[in-house]
């Protein structure tokens, strides 16, 4: 062979080597970048699903929420009924009074009113309800002072009377007490 065959044979296979390898690094780079890809799209899945998993339990959070805020009193309200049962009948046996059985009728619609006013007041108790203590000095978190009367039996700012009773329910107050205090 001569010597320029020779080279030229060498080059070819330089040439054919070097395509391989560029061909070959071609080859990885198209791997690597559909391996990112592929990697993307499972990323934007997950995040896809994840989203839709936090927009959904947040829309069933506001649902609950708003069930609870809606029916929050009906524990409350089904306790209260059989307190109006007992005021209805109340109501009933005087509308069928007659004059005739007046005062024995009286006396158990007065032993009536007293049953039911107690079972009431256990019914708002059972519901953390409670009437404000008004006994001697006048607090302003849980007293409304609605006017002021000379009293020689109390000390200035000790309550005279109460005109309306207060409530709290558990620690807040639901209504002040309406009272009148000494001057």
């Amino acid at each position: 062979m001569s010597k320029e065959n020779k080279n030229s044979s060498i080059e070819a296979e330089v040439e054919t080597a070097e395509f391989e390898e560029v061909v070959e690094t071609e080859d990885k780079q198209v791997s690597e970048l559909e391996e990112m890809k592929a990697l993307v799209a499972s990323w934007e899945d997950k995040f896809l699903r994840t989203h839709a998993s936090f927009e959904n339990s947040k829309r069933l959070l506001a649902k609950d929420k708003t069930a609870a805020v809606a029916y929050a009193n009906e524990s409350f309200a089904k306790d209260m009924l059989s307190v109006v049962d007992s005021f209805e009948s109340a109501l009933a046996t005087i509308e069928s009074t007659n004059d005739e059985d007046g005062d024995d009728i009286l006396t158990k619609i007065k032993e009536g009113l007293d049953l039911t006013y107690a079972q009431l007041t256990k019914v708002l108790e059972k519901n953390s309800i409670r009437a404000i203590e008004t006994e001697g000095e006048f607090d302003p978190d849980v007293h409304q002072a609605i006017m002021q009367v000379q009293s020689e039996e109390h000390e200035d700012g000790e309550i005279v009377q109460v005109l309306q009773k207060g409530y709290t329910i558990k620690e807040r107050v639901l209504r002040p007490a309406m009272v009148s205090t000494a001057k």
